[in-house]
């Protein structure tokens, strides 16, 4: 086959495209901007684009399709092009289950925690040498894609995202790939630039669990009121199966699971990883994964790329960077640190990167989810609020939203990369969340 990608830079976009290339497919791409490590990747496997731009001279009768990210805009000129010609065009969800049609599809839904559960049902598998498809939104230690194609394999697994499939396509992604086997981890308001309401924002779940198969299977965490409320109003003619954070012990800062095995200590940490371990062992259970062998795979789990992840560590000081940006994944996240570090004192580091957490009205969401910090910092740049058209914020504003006791407030990168150098760090963990960069700051010159 040969395919066109119409914004190849892209984070899963690029993944997809080394995917179908190392299947043996044709590829072609353009985009106006490409980061590392995207580009060395493209350029490794011989399909990154010769010149930056968009180019409708691309778009040729010959190929077979195009596949439309969510970087393009809608009057895309390699899009108009597509269409006069009337080429088959495919949001990114919508190919992925042209190539998983016929397999055993397992989706991964949530609004906090579906990477780390789809990253550690990989892990098990992996472990286990159980071959699959797959498709996971983080960089997995033992492999070399974020997505697997395949014309052989039997399952699928598949992060199941709730945001928009395409500029032209305004469904949910995890809505086209009709499951037979899912799973909810929760449901907190997000992505507010698309879904004004929280209402609206959980249509799309209640709309995900009746996309289901029939006589499939549902997993999903009985400690969320609105996963469970999603659930039982479903009538969809599925198996359900609820989970709920399993029993640990912390001892000298390390994190002991306890099962019917026995007890079992890990290499992460968290109440949210627990209960993501849960979800993870019940879905590995549907796949043919006994409970012996998943808590054998687990424990040399040590967690996706930037989920809770150690960047360094020194005799005075432990530095964690974490994806967090949501309310509900900040309070988790900053509550799993203070829970396994309790002896330490805690500086946690947020950037308000998203529309989301940029909007005066849905900051609100953000009322304590700092208040098991020692010391809590908000960082937020000038220049993003520019760039994303939005109106200016105030410290006030923060401060208000947060109800954080001594917050203090950042956007300026310098006078933050200042104050990170100067802190005392002795005895102390450092939480970097960011789904940003802190406005370009090098967390090497602070901490390494």
């Amino acid at each position: 086959m040969k395919i066109h990608f119409i914004a190849i830079g892209g984070s899963a976009m690029h993944n997809l495209a080394l995917a179908l290339a190392q299947k043996g497919y044709t590829i072609t791409g353009s985009d106006d901007a490409i980061f590392e490590p995207s580009l060395s990747r493209l350029k490794k496997q011989g399909i990154a684009p010769d010149q930056l731009g968009w180019f409708p001279s691309k778009i040729t009768a010959d190929l077979d399709a195009v596949i439309l990210g969510m970087h393009a805009h809608s009057d895309n000129p390699e899009l108009r092009r597509a269409k006069e010609l009337n080429l088959k065009i495919y949001s990114y969800p919508e190919f992925l289950y042209e190539q998983s049609k016929n397999k055993t599809r397992v989706v991964i839904a949530g609004s906090h925690g579906k990477t780390t559960i789809t990253s550690m049902i990989l892990h098990v598998l992996n472990y286990h040498h159980v071959d699959v498809d797959f498709m996971v939104g983080a960089q997995l230690e033992g492999f070399d894609t974020m997505v697997k194609l395949t014309d052989h394999n039997e399952f699928m697994v598949l992060e199941g995202d709730e945001y928009l499939s395409s500029p032209i396509d305004l469904r949910s992604k995890f809505l086209l790939y009709q499951p037979n086997i899912a799973l909810i981890s929760g449901i907190a308001w997000d992505h507010i630039n698309v879904f004004s309401t929280f209402e609206t924002y959980k249509q799309q779940f209640i709309s995900f669990v009746s996309s289901v198969s029939q006589g499939g299977a549902l997993i999903y965490n009985e400690e969320d009121k609105e996963v469970v409320d999603v659930v039982e109003q479903s009538n969809n003619y599925i198996k359900k199966f609820p989970y709920h954070t399993p029993g640990y012990a912390i001892r000298d800062e390390k994190v002991y699971l306890q099962t019917s095995e026995g007890e079992l200590q890990l290499s992460l940490f968290g109440r949210h990883n627990l209960l993501n371990l849960e979800g993870a062992r019940l879905v590995c259970n549907q796949i043919g994964i006994q409970n012996e062998e998943f808590y054998e795979a687990i424990i040399s789990f040590k967690g996706a790329s930037q989920r809770l992840e150690k960047i360094y560590e020194t005799k005075d000081y432990i530095v964690y960077k974490d994806f967090a940006h949501a309310p509900s994944k900040v309070l988790a996240t900053v509550k799993a640190v203070k829970e396994n570090f309790s002896h330490k004192r805690l500086v946690a580091c947020l950037e308000l990167h998203t529309y989301s957490s940029l909007n005066p009205e849905f900051l609100k969401q953000y009322k304590y989810s700092l208040e098991e910090a020692d010391e809590a910092i908000v960082f937020y740049s000038e220049e993003a609020l520019k760039i994303k058209r939005m109106e200016p914020i105030s410290e006030e504003l923060i401060k208000n939203s947060f109800k954080k006791s001594g917050l203090k407030v950042f956007s300026d990168s310098i006078s933050l990369e200042k104050y990170l150098k100067e802190i005392d760090k002795t005895n102390s963990v450092f939480l970097m969340m960011s789904s940003g960069n802190y406005g370009g700051i090098n967390l090497n010159s602070i901490f390494k």
